[in-house]
């Protein structure tokens, strides 16, 4: 019986080490790289006063990261051939500054702790950073992941949630990750500080289907602006924030944007629309400490995503390079 129980423990034990789990901890760094968190904090801090779309851009290379490959820094790697994450379609629309924030992270963090720290792990930590400095909720990042050894522009498709997603489809592409629906909902409320080119939802405003051309479900008013902003034929290079009214702080004004017809891609909208999620959406639009508290988690469980730990991984010297 004794010996039963032991194989128990020890498989229980293979599985949390297969996923990272076991060794993944806040004070990870505490005797190896004690300052490793103020170190990136002030980098990011540096970078977001050059320019505000670090916040969107590093939380979104955060979430496209940690749904291909698991959180690994993968999709930093830069290929002469053109054939890393990072060069796939559904990756191209990544802004530059949410890479440059986790390099110039790192250099600052090699500085004073040389080959220690994981560009994963800085990844992780700069996302919680930009959240936290835009005005939404703090929390302790999980630590001890190791980069990954692969990164493959053919590994991504399918793996991305789409702009046209209904709930079904964000459901099961989210439980594929072992995230929730209502994790869905809660780390979709980071569109609050999101933009997106006008390509991605111009289907809404012209060429929705065969009896209306614009999606009924925009409010008219909200649907004008965004005609305005994006007309038919508009250099591709142009961008739109998809939180209108405060689109600089992280708030609960995504939901609430939500509840007025202005979410910017159908898969926002349907959020509100779908009656399986629109309670959820109604108690964040009504109770921004209830979302920041979901967010908080769902970030928490997003870096555990297919983390890589010992000798799955390395500790790179340079993020956009494998040693």
């Amino acid at each position: 019986m004794e010996l039963w129980k032991l194989l128990l423990a020890w498989m229980g034990l293979a599985l949390m080490l297969r996923t990272g789990e076991a060794q993944l901890k806040p004070n990870f760094y505490q005797v190896s790289c004690p300052n490793v968190e103020s170190i990136v904090r002030r980098a990011v801090l540096k970078k977001l006063n050059q320019t505000i779309v670090t916040v969107p851009a590093t939380l979104r290379l955060f979430f496209h990261d940690c749904f291909v490959e698991g959180c690994d820094a993968s999709v930093i790697i830069a290929s002469p051939r053109g054939d890393a994450e990072k060069d796939a379609p559904d990756n191209l629309s990544l802004a530059g500054d949410g890479f440059d924030t986790v390099i110039k992270a790192k250099q600052a963090v090699e500085a004073q702790c040389p080959g220690v720290v994981s560009c994963a792990d800085i990844l992780a930590i700069a996302a919680r950073d930009v959240v936290v400095l835009s005005g939404g909720p703090t929390f302790a990042v999980e630590l001890g992941r190791r980069d990954g050894l692969t990164s493959r522009a053919d590994r991504v498709t399918g793996k991305l949630p789409g702009p046209e997603f209904s709930v079904d489809r964000l459901s099961s592409n989210f439980h594929e990750n072992n995230l929730t629906t209502r994790d869905m909902i809660a780390l979709s409320g980071a569109h609050t500080v999101g933009f997106s080119h006008c390509s991605r939802f111009a289907d809404r405003l012209y060429s929705f289907n065969s009896t209306s051309a614009v999606d009924p479900s925009l409010h008219p008013a909200y649907a004008n602006a965004l005609m305005r902003a994006c007309p038919r034929n508009v250099d591709p290079t142009i961008a739109v924030n998809m939180d209108l009214n405060t689109p600089i702080t992280f708030d609960n004004v995504y939901y609430k944007n939500l509840l007025n017809g202005e979410g910017l891609f159908t898969s926002d909208q349907v959020l509100f629309t779908d009656q399986r999620s629109s309670p959820v959406v109604k108690k964040f639009a009504a109770d921004q400490n209830r979302f920041f508290k979901a967010f908080a988690r769902s970030m928490i469980r997003l870096g555990r995503l297919g983390v890589k730990t010992g000798s799955q991984g390395e500790i790179r010297r340079d993020c956009t390079a494998f040693n």
